[in-house]
Order: C-alpha cells, then structure tokens, then sequence
C-alpha cells in the first residue's frame, strides 16, 4: 500500500494577487483556462467551513485596521494554507468522512491562529484531489501583521508540519507526515514502517506456536495455516529488510555528518552554535533503526528450516 500522507502548505499574498485567490477558491469565474484539473460540472459538491463574510481584500483590511497596524505596499496581508492529503487516502472516502478530515485539519489551524482573523476555509471537490484552501490575516496574538512570525521561515514551517501531523494522526494513524525534499529519507523513518514490523514479528509467534501445536491429530490442518503463513511471512520479511537499507544508509550519511558537525561545534562562536546543534539529531533515527532491526532479523532457524522444506517440496512436484 502507498504511504498516505497529511500535507499542509502555506502561500503568502499582498496585493491585487489576493483577488486572483479569492475568485480561484470561491469559483467566481465561468472558465478555469488555466488550471484544466477544475471540473465545473462538480463544482456544486465545493462547501465551506468558514465562509467569507466580504471580499477577501476588504476583510484583511478591515482586520489590519482593527488592530491599528501600519502596512507597507508589500506587506502580506493574507495567508493561505492548503490542507489535503494522498490520493490514496481519500479512495473510498464518502464526502462526510472527507468533510470530517477537513475539519479536524481547521480545528487544527484554529488552536494556533485566532480563529477571527480566518476569511475562509473552502473545500474543493471538482478536481483531482479533494483538498481545502484556508486564508487568513497574519496577524499575531499582540496584534501584529507578522507572516514571518507566523509562517515565515525554515524552522517555523518545519514546526507547522510536525504539530499538524501529531495533531491529524491521533485520528487518522495510517498518515504521515509530508516530508519537504531536505528532509526525505534522512531523518524520519515513517510509522508505517514501524507498522510492518511489529504485524510481522506477530506473524513469527504465530508460526512458532504452530509449529509446537503440531500433532498427529492435527498435522493436515495445521501443516496447511502453517505453510499459508510462511508464505506471507518470509517474503515480507525480505521485503522490508531491502527496505530498511534504505533507512542504514541515511542514517550513515546523517551520522558522518554529525561527526563532522560535533567537531564544527567546538570550535564555532556562540551564535552558530544553536544552529550547529539543531542539526545533531540523529539519536533518534539509531534508536529506531535498532528497534526495527531487533523485530525482524534472528529468525529463528526452525523457521526458516520450515520454509526451505515447503519450497523444496513444491519444486520435487513440478
């Protein structure tokens, strides 16, 4: 099965583009030339979970006044988060189940920006993928536009993802989370992977138990679920082992390069040494390649005796 992934992205808008957004994600135009994936004919099924009080401009405006903020020509006055998720995820969802994710990911949103400066929350059912465009003010709790502060830079996006994907897992605990290009296979290992392993090292006490519940009452029986089992359990086995090579390869480059980071760290000046140290993390990703490891080698050799026996057998058949 394809790995299932919450996906949280934000843009940040200033001026005229922001009615561009606005006329995009409340489908105010009769023609879409630019984006082929918008199926008019489904647009009836798009619905709201906060819906726009005026134009999006006019209400960023109306905010930023409120508050008593300058702006500059340039300043961001809307930001705009889009929340979906795989393909994969939403097969089979009916538009409840979907509307249901949906507004787990908005309370989400809500727990850390003031839920009166969202414009809008729209979702959009006409194209390929279910997916919801949310803008907001970028205004701070003291009453500041700030979308640097907010959303702004490396570290604060990074955060984003890790507490939208605690946040979204609780419910849905097949996802995982997007991982930008920087970070894919160098750091997180995905629960998934932690999934196969631990059904599989389920699968070996079965088989084990098997084995010892063998009698001459019984033999046909269970000699049958035995080899059933053996046939799912030692490809799988081989399957995530070629998978997990993947993970002890980053995890050495990842390694190689906190030694070289360590050594970075003694000699560098105070104000590097924050940013050398958030780098040195690999810790983390030991631990649980270790875990992994430890759930499936050491198989032990009456299973693995079992298994010859039954593929040796079917070979003297053919």
């Amino acid at each position: 099965m394809k790995a299932q992934y919450a996906i949280l992205r934000f843009a940040k808008y200033k001026g005229p583009e922001i009615g561009h957004i606005e006329s995009h994600n409340e489908r105010t135009k009769e023609k879409y030339a630019s984006n082929p994936d918008v199926d008019t004919a489904r647009s009836h099924l798009n619905f709201h979970l906060v819906t726009p009080q005026r134009k999006y401009r006019a209400e960023a405006e109306k905010q930023i006044a409120e508050a008593g903020c300058r702006t500059r020509s340039d300043s961001v006055r809307v930001v705009e988060a889009l929340v979906t998720a795989s393909p994969e995820f939403f097969k089979g969802k009916k538009k409840g189940e979907i509307k249901a994710y949906f507004q787990e990911a908005l309370d989400f949103i809500r727990e850390h920006q003031d839920p009166k400066t969202i414009i809008s929350a729209v979702v959009h059912m006409d194209e390929k993928t279910p997916h919801m465009h949310l803008c907001f003010v970028p205004l701070t709790a003291d009453k500041r536009l700030s979308a640097k502060e907010i959303v702004g830079n490396k570290k604060k996006l990074t955060q984003w993802q890790d507490r939208f994907w605690e946040h979204m897992v609780k419910k849905y605990p097949d996802l995982e989370r997007g991982e930008s290009a920087g970070e894919t296979g160098r750091d997180h290992i995905p629960p998934r992977v932690f999934k196969e392993a631990v059904h599989l090292n389920r699968m070996k006490e079965q088989i084990l138990k098997l084995m010892t519940d063998i009698n001459l009452l019984n033999k046909k029986s269970k000699m049958e679920e035995l080899e059933a089992l053996l046939d799912k359990y030692v490809p799988a086995t081989e399957a995530l082992r070629t998978k997990l090579r993947k993970y002890d390869k980053a995890y050495k480059a990842l390694s190689d390069e906190n030694s070289a980071l360590e050594a970075e760290l003694q000699t560098a000046k105070d104000a590097s040494k924050e940013k050398i140290a958030d780098r040195l993390k690999y810790g983390k990703t030991e631990q649980e390649l270790c875990e992994l490891h430890a759930l499936i080698d050491n198989i032990p050799p009456e299973i693995v005796a079992a298994y010859r026996r039954k593929t040796t057998g079917l070979q003297n058949e053919r």
